[in-house]
C-alpha cells in the first residue's frame, strides 16, 4: 500500500486549488551479475513496480546501491550491450595507477569510477501510468566491479492516483 502525502496547491488546468494525494511506494529489485561489463535489461521490472504502486502521473526514481554498479537508459541491443563497456574500459581502464588501488589493492579503482561516471540512479517520469520512455530506450543496470555481485536496485515511485491532465 503506498503511503500518502496530502498537498494542498494547483492541480490539472486552470487555478483550481484544492487538495491531492501526493504517494510513494517502494519495491527492491535483485539482481545476480556475472562481473565487469555484465549488463542486464530492468524495464520490464520497473515497470511492475509501476504499475504495483497505482500512481498514474509522477517518477520513478531507480537507485542501485553499492559504489561499483550504474543505472541508465540506452537502446538495450546486443551491439551497445558490448559497447558501453568497451568505450568505458577505453575511458577508464584497468589500472594499478589509481589511488583506490594504492589504498586498497582490490583491482577495481577503474569499477570505481566507471560507476560514478554514469551514475547509480535515474529518474523517468511517469504518465497516465506508464513509463515515458522512448520507443529503443530501456532502462539498464551496469555492473562495473571486477566480479559478480548480488545487486540490490530500490525502485520509488512518487506522484498522484489520478490521470493526468491533458491541454
Amino acid at each position: 500500500m503506498p503511503s500518502a502525502v496530502y498537498i494542498y496547491g494547483l492541480h490539472g488546468a486552470g487555478e483550481d486549488l484544492r487538495w491531492f494525494k501526493l504517494m510513494s511506494y517502494q519495491q527492491q529489485i535483485s539482481v545476480t551479475t556475472k562481473g565487469h561489463g555484465d549488463i542486464h535489461d530492468l524495464t520490464e521490472q520497473v515497470t511492475s513496480v509501476v504499475n504495483a504502486s497505482g500512481i498514474q502521473t509522477g517518477t520513478v526514481n531507480v537507485f542501485n546501491v553499492g559504489s561499483t554498479a550504474a543505472i541508465g537508459t540506452i537502446e538495450f541491443e546486443p551491439g551497445l550491450q558490448d559497447d558501453l563497456p568497451a568505450i568505458l574500459d577505453n575511458l577508464i581502464p584497468p589500472s594499478r595507477n589509481y589511488g583506490h588501488e594504492q589504498a586498497w589493492h582490490d583491482g577495481n579503482g577503474h569499477s570505481h569510477l566507471q560507476a560514478t561516471v554514469l551514475g547509480p540512479s535515474l529518474v523517468v517520469p511517469i504518465s497516465d501510468g506508464k513509463l515515458v520512455l522512448g520507443t529503443w530506450q530501456q532502462i539498464f543496470h551496469l555492473e562495473c566491479d571486477v566480479r559478480g555481485r548480488e545487486r540490490t536496485i530500490v525502485v520509488t515511485v512518487i506522484g498522484d492516483e489520478r490521470q493526468s491532465t491533458r491541454n
